[in-house]
This record gives structure tokens, sequence and C-alpha cells, in this order.
């Protein structure tokens, strides 16, 4: 049976800071993308507001994936067989890599792109497939040596980050930006639901990184450090020259600041802190489909495809899809929160995979109704507590937690 012990070598594991490191350089491409179309659109006071809320409730939500993580020692790929069977699982699985791999294809685009309009500005007009291609192979180099080389990564790189936002910041609150006319309120329930809803994949996937935390205590200071205290500064960080300025976007907004150049760069470190965080968790989920092969083989595999896919001009339809399969990922997690507080609060046994079902309909029924009631809320048809990926994962934890109690009591009535 798996359980944390005491005992765990403590070399082979990792900080509550390091990892959480490793978690806010995954986490600021999706801010940095996602806060500026929120600034233009909230005040300052209501911007601190909406961070805040939706910092906690990110902070509530990861303080129990974590911990799930922290007491399987498993990936979360590894811990959805135990609530969808071991055959069910690979659906799900084969779900997740996609999503994955497209997120690594579309860094890499960003990635590629960025660096060509920065060169291009003074005199290097290279083709952007070479620099798609050349981050490519940084993302492979700072995963394909396994965690401890990516947690070097993010404690160079996220500092580095956090020193050149500040700079943005000074630049945007002591420069002079038109006054703005009249700003579009956004509704605060939609603010908090786009503040939680940027990183929700990443929760639900936190047992990947909870594995390998030293205890409990470790996995708590991680989702803390992350989610309660440096996401919220992030998000506004990342908000503020767009709330100043009025811009949707950083570079737009940095344009009207005259300090483009700190943006681009901003971006391009972000790109390679989150796409070494998005291949590391890549190569997790097609081992566990792929298990003949050793992991740096797979991460070597990974980038050469997302160097090919990321240099086809596919972005504008391949996006909407990764932003659909995101809504199916929230309830995965509702399951096995519920299937971990009901039935594997000793441990992870991993002799009852043989002995149970090998593909759990009633899980399936969950997370279909989960992903439709996600779906649902993301295009307005129902509405329950305002935030669709919040929604989605407390409809598919009661309804699986339902549905599995009905089932082991109808096995045990036979």
């Amino acid at each position: 049976m798996r359980k944390t012990e005491q005992t765990e070598n403590a070399t082979s594991t990792a900080s509550g800071f390091h990892v959480a490191m490793i978690l806010l350089g995954i986490a600021v491409t999706p801010v940095l993308l996602s806060s500026s179309s929120l600034g233009n659109q909230l005040s300052s006071a209501n911007l601190i507001s909406v961070v805040t809320i939706g910092g906690l409730i990110l902070t509530i939500l990861a303080a129990v994936t974590i911990c799930v993580g922290e007491k399987a020692r498993l990936p979360t790929y590894g811990i959805v067989k135990y609530a969808f069977g071991e055959r069910g699982a690979v659906a799900i699985n084969i779900l997740m890599a996609i999503s994955l791999f497209g997120w690594i294809a579309v860094t890499a685009n960003m990635f590629g792109h960025s660096v060509h309009d920065l060169l291009a500005q003074h005199g290097v007009d290279l083709p952007t497939p070479l620099w798609v291609t050349l981050g490519c192979m940084i993302f492979v180099a700072s995963t394909a040596f396994g965690f401890a080389v990516l947690g070097k990564i993010a404690q160079i790189a996220v500092p580095v980050i956090a020193l050149v936002l500040c700079y943005i910041l000074y630049a945007a609150t002591h420069g002079q930006a038109p006054m703005l006319d009249s700003m579009n309120q956004m509704n605060t329930g939609v603010a908090v639901s786009t503040v939680v809803g940027t990183i929700i994949v990443l929760v639900a996937t936190l047992p990947d990184f909870g594995s390998f935390v030293h205890n409990r205590k470790h996995a708590l200071i991680a989702a803390g450090i992350t989610f309660l205290i440096a996401y919220p500064l992030l998000y506004w960080a990342g908000a503020t020259p767009s709330a100043l300025s009025g811009q949707g976007s950083l570079l737009s907004a940095m344009a009207v600041f005259g300090a483009v150049l700190p943006a681009a760069l901003l971006l391009i470190f972000a790109c390679i802190t989150g796409n070494a965080g998005n291949m590391f968790q890549g190569t997790l989920v097609v081992s566990t489909l792929l298990t003949r092969f050793p992991k740096w083989q797979i991460t070597l595999v990974l980038g050469l495809l997302a160097a090919i896919v990321g240099s086809m001009d596919i972005m504008a339809w391949f996006i909407p899809f990764l932003l659909f399969l995101g809504i199916a990922t929230p309830p995965v997690a509702g399951i096995y929160i519920a299937d971990f507080f009901l039935y594997r609060q000793n441990g992870y046994d991993e002799t009852v995979l043989s002995n149970e079902s090998q593909i759990k309909i009633c899980t399936f029924v969950a997370w279909l109704l989960g992903s439709a009631v996600g779906f649902m809320t993301v295009n307005d048809v129902m509405t329950l507590t305002t935030i669709p990926s919040i929604d989605s994962i407390l409809v598919a934890c009661v309804g699986y937690a339902c549905l599995s109690r009905i089932q082991r009591k109808q096995m045990l009535v036979q």
C-alpha cells in the first residue's frame, strides 16, 4: 500500500518552496496572457478584490489536490486509475496527453513569434520556425534530466521574471498614458471565474508535483506560497499596465509606456519556464501510456513534435480546441478528490486495481455530467457558482460520490 512514510528519502523529494517556484514558472505564461484582458475591464479596487477571492478559491482546491499526490506518491495519471479503472484511465490519460501536448506546441509557437518579433526590430529577420525549434530544444533540455533540474531552472528563472515584472510595473506606474474616457466594467463573478479558470488545469494536475514534496507540511507550503500569495500578486502585476493604458495585451500596454523590450523579454522567459513544466507533465502522462520507453526519450519526441506543430500556422483554431479540452479536466479532479476522501485515506493499494472493474462506468457518467455542466456554464446556459470550472468539479465530485456508493451497495447485495 502506498502511504507517506516518515522515512521518505529526503534527497528524492523537494521542499514546498522549490515546488512553488516550479508552479509559478508554469503559471506565468497563462497569467500574463489573461491578466491583461482583465485589467482593462476592472477598476483598481475591484481588481484587488477579484484576484484575492480567486487566489483563496485556488488555494483551497490546490491544498487538497497536492495533498492527494503527497499521500499517493503517484502522478495524477496514476491516481485516476483507482477511480476510473485501469483500462478506463487510459481514455482520461489520452485526453490529458493531447491537452498538454497542445499547450506545449502553442507555447513553443508563442516563444518563436516573440523572439522573431523582438529581433526583427533590431534587423535580425530569421524564420520563425527556427526560433520555435530553438525554444523546443531549451524546453527539452530543461525537462529531460528530471524534476531536480526543472527545479533549478525555476529557481533561476522565476526571480528574473519577478525582477523584470517589477520594472514593468515601475515603468507603467511612473509613465504617462492617455486619459481613459471610460472603462467597460466586467461582472465580478465573471472576473473571478477568469482568475480561477486561467490556472485550474494546473491545480487539477497538482498530484504530479505533490508526489515529489517532502511531506504534507511542504505540500501545503507549496500551495500557500503559489496560490495564496504569489499568484494573486502576479495576476495583479500583469493586469496593472493594461488597467492604466486601456490596452488588451501586455505588449500593447508597454508600447504606450515605451517599454516593449522588457515586456518581450518577460514573455520569452515565461514561455521557457512554462513550457518546461508542461513538458514535464506531458512526459509523465505519456509515460503511463508508453511504459516501454524511458522518460527522456518521451521528452525528446514531445519536443520534436512540438517543434513541427508549433511551426505551423494552426494556432487560430488550435487554442479554442485546447480550451474545450480544458473543460473536461477539472471534473477529473473532482472525481479523484471524492475517491480519496471516500476510499483512499489509508493509502493507495495497487492490489485493488486487479480486483475491481477495469472500466468503471459510473465514474465516466460522473465525469461526463461534470463536463456537461462546465460546458453549459461556460456558454451561459446555466449558472451555479458563477465559476464554470468550480461548477464542474463540484458536480463531478458529488456525482461520483453518489454513484459509487450506489454501485458498492448493489455489489454487496449481490
